[in-house]
């Protein structure tokens, strides 16, 4: 065996260590992958994983599963890469498809199955909120962007049609643009070599899922086209993926319940790996009347409808991104982009509690989830499996003394 499979090998196993041990969000993942694969492996120098991290940041697409993949495609090409990704996705993957399996064999076998997550479905609003302070806290830098903001949180309020948020973010980044000349001139622009190669695949699974989807109308094609539109659309991670999901799968589509999807939503808070991996659960239940193989099904193509647009779309730009980005117009449009995200976030929080039993309880268990995220540094994994915990003891009390 050569000493370059050795290096795959060691970086695969890299990679499953960090699947199955990033809890905390994006933060917590960096850490780790800088303390791991920089300081530990020398994979590459952390000024390069830090602006690489920064573009995967600017994409659309889950930014953790993209920056694992731009490593493996630095450090051994394509099929390393998509190894990575696959290493990367598969733990949580499963975990959330098994999440999904429970909880449709509960509400098929117990009376009142979702009775155990009473106080995680409000909980779950709690981890948007706080989600959605740290996003605008980093997204938000003007006037016009908080504006931008509000006007897409009010859209979404009450235009619930998932086809209203590619809209919206294309005006944003429109509105932007015209003050490219407050963004500093980095240096002198060069010729902007691009290959198209990748940009075309992406483009090109995402027309044939869309005309297979509408001619055939076969669940399973419909699904994945469902998911790979939104991983194409998806700027600012996991915590904006939800108004999207929600929307689409619970407003639009009813393939879930809200409390299922509240539940789901709180559950995948609680395990390592990457956030986008919600989808698999939601993918799961929605062609869960295919029985246990649909569920199976349904979580793999949500998965790599939901993976696969942003692993494309970061092999099409990472070999001419630092040219790009010296165009002062496209730095200028992101800050639209990223203003409109988070008014989508902002709805969501609202949409998601919409559907709950408007009561003290409810609002105190948002309250206080927000406010342990806020001033405490318990792990977010240890504040669901308290919530978890409560729900449980509450259903035995009712049933003990009820």
């Amino acid at each position: 065996m050569t000493i370059r499979k050795v290096r795959f090998y060691i970086y695969l196993k890299d990679v499953l260590v960090l699947s199955l041990t990033a809890f905390g969000g994006p933060q917590v993942f960096l850490a780790m992958v800088i303390d791991i694969m920089v300081r530990k492996r020398g994979y590459l120098s952390e000024k390069d994983l830090i602006e690489l991290n920064a573009l995967c940041l600017v994409l659309p697409g889950p930014t953790s599963t993209q920056t694992i993949s731009a490593i493996g495609f630095r450090i051994g090409g394509p099929k390393l890469a998509y190894l990575s990704l696959l290493v990367w996705i598969f733990p949580a993957t499963t975990l959330m498809i098994v999440t999904a399996f429970l909880i449709d064999y509960l509400q098929a076998n117990t009376e009142g199955a979702l009775g155990f997550a009473k106080f995680i479905q409000p909980m779950a609003i709690g981890f948007i909120l706080y989600a959605a302070q740290i996003t605008i806290k980093k997204m938000i830098h003007t006037v016009e962007a908080a504006i931008l903001m509000m006007i897409a949180a009010f859209v979404a309020f009450f235009y619930n049609s998932p086809f209203i948020f590619p809209i919206m973010l294309f005006i944003g980044g429109l509105i932007t643009t015209h003050n490219y000349n407050k963004q500093p001139v980095i240096e002198e622009k060069s010729k902007v070599n691009i290959s198209w190669r990748n940009f075309v695949l992406w483009a090109a699974v995402l027309v044939v899922a869309a005309v297979l989807g509408h001619y055939t109308r076969l669940l399973p094609v419909r699904l994945f086209e469902n998911f790979y539109r939104n991983g194409s659309l998806i700027f600012g991670g996991g915590q904006v993926l939800v108004p999207y999901l929600y929307t689409e799968f619970v407003e639009f589509k009813n393939y879930l319940s809200s409390e299922e999807f509240l539940t789901g939503y709180a559950i995948s808070q609680s395990i390592p790996g990457p956030t986008f991996s919600i989808s698999s659960y939601i993918g799961a239940l929605s062609m869960r009347e295919w029985g246990v193989t649909g569920l199976v099904t349904g979580g793999l193509i949500a998965a790599a409808g939901i993976f696969l647009p942003g692993t494309f779309l970061i092999f099409f730009v990472i070999r001419f991104w630092d040219e790009l980005k010296k165009y002062r117009p496209v730095r200028a449009a992101l800050e639209g982009i990223n203003a409109v995200s988070c008014g989508m976030l902002i709805a969501a929080a609202y949409l998601l509690f919409e559907p709950l039993e408007n009561n003290l309880f409810n609002i105190m268990a948002i309250i206080g989830t927000y406010a342990l995220l806020q001033f405490t540094k318990i792990p977010s994994p240890l504040i669901i499996l308290m919530g978890l915990a409560a729900g449980i003891s509450y259903q035995w009390i009712l049933k003990s003394f009820g």
